[in-house]
């Protein structure tokens, strides 16, 4: 049960491409990670307020500063310049790109099942990201492979916490604080730049709200929420395999509200990616299931 649940947020999670480029194709990346973050952070704070101790307000700044306003910064990007479905694929990737973090950093070699699973997963990426098949924005690309980087990071600094923080003051504050940076940043491209953000005022629509409303409420007060809320019922393991959700999501929104269309090829290599990533954690939840004899 807690499985089917894992999948709700990720499901969420998946669908903000195809929704910023249905309902929001022209907003600024910086608005629009300012505004994804700091009123959930304000809703969430008046849900339950906190206050962090002095000597904790560094490393929550820290963790505002990656884990929300440049990765909601780098994932708006991505979802104004690359197609849904490729974006929620690329992002499946983050397991690889960790195992090899971890391998340099902490000298934590992966084992077979990781690395043959790892092996795979950038095989049938490399094929799907093929320019000769498939014509991508390099500036997505590179959104995409910085966002996975906050991912690795932000987690690890997390991680490092232990329990010294409570994990709802830690998820209230950052987003917080990263919108904070996020909406002071996104004031200065105003003065720089400032016709994107009039067009934004001038042309809204019911269309724009029910977008934002959709990634406020459901992505991040919703997906967030019930994010740590799961990590404190269910392993890490059971969680992650629930993130099966947010790929698909990023695929069925990207034919039904973007019309993306695929060859079968493309499709086959997408469902692989799926099952290379999913692979050793399916084999992990099988050996717990099934009782040694």
């Amino acid at each position: 049960m807690n499985i089917l649940l894992a999948m709700i947020p990720a499901f969420f999670w998946g669908t903000t491409y195809a929704m910023t480029q249905f309902t929001l194709p022209d907003w600024p990346p910086l608005l629009l990670g300012a505004l994804r973050a700091l009123p959930a952070g304000l809703i969430l704070l008046a849900i339950k307020p906190s206050r962090p101790l002095k000597a904790d307000w560094p490393i929550l700044i820290k963790l505002g500063a990656i884990n929300i306003a440049v990765f909601f910064s780098l994932i708006f990007i991505m979802a104004l310049t690359l197609p849904s479905a490729i974006s929620g694929i690329g992002m499946i990737s983050v397991p690889v790109f960790a195992m090899l973090f971890h391998w340099v950093s902490s000298k934590k070699r992966p084992n077979l099942q990781q690395a043959f699973s790892g092996a795979m997963l950038m095989a049938l990426a490399w094929m799907l990201f093929d320019p000769n098949s498939i014509s991508l924005n390099p500036i997505g690309l590179v959104a995409m492979l910085a966002a996975i980087s906050c991912i690795i990071i932000g987690s690890t600094v997390t991680k490092s916490l232990g329990s010294r923080i409570h994990w709802w003051t830690i998820l209230t504050w950052q987003l917080v604080i990263g919108g904070a940076f996020l909406l002071v940043s996104a004031g200065i491209q105003a003065l720089f730049s400032p016709e994107q953000y009039l067009n934004v005022v001038n042309q809204f629509s019911l269309t724009n709200g029910l977008g934002i409303s959709w990634i406020i409420l459901l992505n991040t007060v919703l997906g967030y929420s019930m994010y740590v809320w799961l990590l404190q019922r269910m392993s890490v393991v059971d969680f992650t395999f629930g993130g099966i959700a947010n790929p698909v999501a990023g695929i069925v929104c990207g034919l039904v509200l973007m019309g993306e269309s695929y060859t079968p090829q493309q499709y086959l290599l997408m469902s692989g990616m799926i099952l290379a990533s999913t692979a050793p954690t399916l084999i992990q939840l099988l050996r717990q299931r099934i009782p040694s004899t």
